[in-house]
């Protein structure tokens, strides 16, 4: 079975720091891309930033320079870092796995107010 699972949300003042995490288990980790994406009150959900399996990353305009995402193969997790946060970034964070099939976490949530 597989399972994707976010932690690492909360609360958080405006100028913070967050770093959470998507620990996976059911899949061959390394062979999958990993991506962040998040989802506001009201909006689409869209993309936050991704990493490939040789490390590659890319990241949303609107999130560039505050965020970074990173992998840990050998413990089949992925990182987001996130620093600077403004309120604007309160939304529910989902982590995904791509490969030959996709998966979807559940979500934590962040909020960014003071």
């Amino acid at each position: 079975q597989v399972q994707l699972a976010e932690s690492g949300g909360g609360l958080v003042e405006p100028g913070g720091s967050l770093r959470l995490s998507c620990a996976a288990s059911g899949i061959a980790f390394s062979a999958y891309s990993m991506g962040w994406y998040r989802q506001a009150p009201g909006k689409q959900r869209e993309l936050v930033a991704t990493i490939e399996t040789t490390g590659r990353t890319n990241y949303a305009d609107a999130v560039k320079g505050r965020v970074t995402i990173s992998r840990d193969d050998a413990k089949s997790t992925v990182y987001l870092q996130m620093n600077s946060l403004k309120p604007d970034d309160t939304a529910v964070y989902y982590c995904k796995a791509q490969w030959t099939r996709q998966y979807w976490g559940q979500g934590t949530q962040v909020t960014v107010s003071s």
